[in-house]
C-alpha cells in the first residue's frame, strides 16, 4: 500500500496531473447514471450500485495491473444477478460477490490472467464491437418516457439538440485545444445551459436520488451453511468469469489504445480484492467498465490517479454533492456515452472484412451478436474461443504431410511433416503403405511432434500394423517432451532415436 502510495504521488514519473484529475473528475459524472441504472436492473437500490463504484474503482485504481483503467458496477455483473435477487434478495447478493471475489483471487494466485493471450483477435474485434453497440442501445432508452413509448415534439427535439451539441463539443473542442478534457467542457457547458435558460430535460434526479453516506460494513446477513453455498457458488462462479473476462479483455483494449502493457494477474488479483470489499460494504460488485476506461484514457489520463480521483468524487457526489449532480442534464451524459460508443468500434473491422479468412468473420460477427443480443460477455467470448480453436485444429489436421523414399540399404523412410495431433491422426494413418513396405521402415519426426493422447494412439495403431505384418518400425528425431509422452509406450514401440547436433538445434527451437 506504502509503496503504491509514493509512486503515486512520485513527481518523476512525469504525470500530468492536470489531465489526471479533470479525467477523474469527467468519468465519476459519468459513472453516477451507469451505476444507478446498472443496479435498478439488477432490482437492487442505487446506492448499492454507487458504493461498488467507489470500492471497485478505488481498489483497483491503487493496485490493478492498468493504470488508467476504470472499474465500477457494470452491465454484465447486474444481468447475472437478476434471479438471484428476485429469489434470495440482497443479503444474498453480498454474499455472492464475495465468494466471487475469493474466485478472482485464486486465479490470481494461479496466475491464470495470462490465459487472456488465449483470446483470438477477431473475438476481441466482436466482443469490442459488440459492447459498443450495447452501449449506444442502451442510450436509447433515454429518448422514451416513463411508460416506454418514444418521446415526440418539443421534448424530443430539445433533447436531440442537447445530445447533438454534446457529442459536437467532444468531437470538436480537442481540434481546437487540449488543455481541458472535451467531455467534461460537454458537460458542464450543456449543464451551464439548461440552468440558464431553464430549459425542461430529464436530469439525473429524474432517475434516482443518489444522497447517502459513507459505504457501511456489513456482514451479509445469511445462514452460514452448506445449502447457501449451493445456492450462491453458480452464481459467484459467473459473476467471478464475467468480471475477468471483461476487465482483461479492456486491460488489452487500453494497452492498445496507449501503447503501454498492464499486468494481468495483478489486475485479477485487484479485482478480486475489490469484490470481496464491495461485498463487505453493502456493494453489488463488478469489473472493468470499458466505456469510462476509454473516457478516461481518451482524456489523456495514463496515472492512478485519475482513477482515484474518479472514485472519491463519486463518494462525495454521494455523501454532499447529490442536491447538485441530480441536477445534471440526462442529455449531456447520453451525448458522452454515444460518443464514446463510436469511439469504441472497431471500424478498422470492417474496412478489413473483406481481407480476412471467412471464420475470422464468422467467429467476429457471432461474438457481436451474442453480446448483443444475449448480454452475455462470458459465453460470447468463450464461444469465439471454441470456434476459433476448433477452425485451427481443422486448418493443422490439413497440414500433415509425409515426404517418402527407400534408401540405398532398401529401408523406406518416412519424414513426417506437421503436428500429430487429434484432428491429423486419421490423415497421418492414410499415408503409409503397410503391405507393400519393406521389412525395415523409419518414420522420421524431424519437422513434426507428437501431441497429444490421439497421437500416441495413433502411433501405437501403426506399429502394430506392421508388427502383424512382420515388419519392423523405428522412430526416429522425437523431441524430449514427445519422448516423455511415448514413455508408457515403449514395450510395444520401438523407439530408435538417432541424435544428431541438427536435431538438437532444431528440438531446443521448437521447444
Amino acid at each position: 500500500m506504502l509503496k503504491e502510495v509514493i509512486r503515486l504521488f512520485d513527481f518523476s514519473q512525469q504525470v500530468n496531473y492536470k489531465n489526471e484529475i479533470l479525467s477523474g473528475l469527467t468519468v465519476a459524472l459519468a459513472l453516477v447514471p451507469e451505476a444507478v441504472a446498472f443496479a435498478m436492473i439488477a432490482g437492487l437500490s442505487p446506492l448499492t450500485g454507487l458504493y461498488a463504484a467507489f470500492v471497485m474503482g478505488l481498489i483497483t485504481s491503487i493496485f490493478g495491473g492498468r493504470p488508467g483503467m476504470i472499474s465500477g458496477a457494470t452491465g454484465a455483473v447486474s444481468v447475472v444477478l437478476i434471479t438471484l435477487v428476485k429469489d434470495q434478495g440482497v443479503e444474498y447478493v453480498f454474499a455472492t460477490v464475495i465468494l466471487a471475489g475469493l474466485i478472482q483471487m485464486l486465479a490470481g494466485l494461479l496466475k491464470l490472467g495470462k490465459l487472456i493471450r488465449l483470446v483470438p483477435h477477431p473475438v476481441i474485434f466482436g466482443f469490442v464491437n459488440g459492447l459498443a453497440l450495447i452501449i449506444f442501445m442502451s442510450q436509447l432508452d433515454q429518448f422514451k418516457d416513463d411508460t416506454g413509448n418514444w418521446l415526440s415534439g418539443t421534448t424530443l427535439y430539445v433533447l436531440l439538440s442537447l445530445v447533438l451539441l454534446t457529442m459536437l463539443i467532444i468531437w470538436g473542442l480537442p481540434k481546437l485545444t487540449k488543455v481541458v478534457p472535451a467531455s467534461l467542457t460537454a458537460i458542464l457547458t450543456v449543464f451551464a445551459l439548461v440552468v440558464m435558460l431553464n430549459i425542461d430535460t430529464k436530469t439525473v434526479g429524474d432517475i434516482a436520488s443518489i444522497k447517502g453516506e459513507f459505504p457501511p460494513f456489513h456482514i451479509p446477513q445469511i445462514p452460514w451453511t452448506l445449502d447457501t453455498l449451493i445456492i450462491i457458488f453458480p452464481y459467484a462462479l459467473i459473476v467471478a468469469g464475467v468480471g475477468l473476462i471483461e476487465s482483461l479483455l479492456t486491460l488489452n483494449i487500453v494497452d492498445e489504445l496507449t501503447e503501454s502493457r498492464g499486468k494481468g494477474n495483478k489486475e485479477t488479483l485487484a479485482q478480486g480484492a475489490a469484490n470481496i470489499l464491495s461485498g463487505f460494504f453493502s456493494g453489488m460488485g463488478g469489473c472493468a467498465m470499458i466505456g469510462q476506461s476509454l473516457i478516461n484514457v481518451s482524456n489523456g489520463a495514463r496515472a492512478r490517479l485519475s482513477g482515484i480521483v474518479a472514485s472519491i468524487m463519486l463518494l462525495m457526489f454521494v455523501m454532499f454533492g447529490s442536491s447538485l449532480i441530480e441536477k445534471v442534464p440526462m442529455a449531456a451524459l447520453t451525448g458522452l456515452m454515444i460518443m464514446v460508443s463510436i469511439g469504441t468500434f472497431e471500424w478498422a473491422s470492417l474496412k478489413t472484412i473483406n481481407k480476412m479468412p471467412k471464420s475470422d468473420i464468422i467467429v467476429m460477427v457471432l461474438v457481436t451478436l451474442v453480446t448483443v443480443f444475449l448480454h452475455n460477455l462470458a459465453l460470447a467470448v468463450i464461444s469465439g474461443v471454441i470456434i476459433s480453436a476448433l477452425v485451427f485444429a481443422w486448418d493443422n489436421a490439413k497440414r500433415i504431410r509425409a515426404r517418402k523414399y527407400i534408401d540405398d540399404e532398401g529401408v523406406k523412410h518416412y519424414e513426417i511433416y506437421g503436428p500429430l495431433f487429434f484432428a491429423s491422426v486419421t490423415a497421418f494413418g492414410e499415408k503409409f503403405d503397410v503391405l507393400n513396405d519393406p521389412k525395415e521402415v523409419i518414420i522420421d519426426f524431424a519437422e513434426s511432434r507428437v501431441v497429444d493422447m490421439s497421437a500416441i494412439e495413433a502411433l501405437n495403431r501403426i506399429t502394430e500394423r506392421y508388427q502383424k505384418a512382420g515388419k519392423n518400425v523405428h522412430l526416429r528425431h522425437l523431441s524430449p517432451d514427445c519422448k516423455e509422452l511415448l514413455k508408457n509406450a515403449e514395450s510395444i514401440i520401438d523407439v530408435n532415436i538417432m541424435e544428431d547436433p541438427t536435431y538438437k538445434v532444431l528440438s531446443d527451437e521448437l521447444s
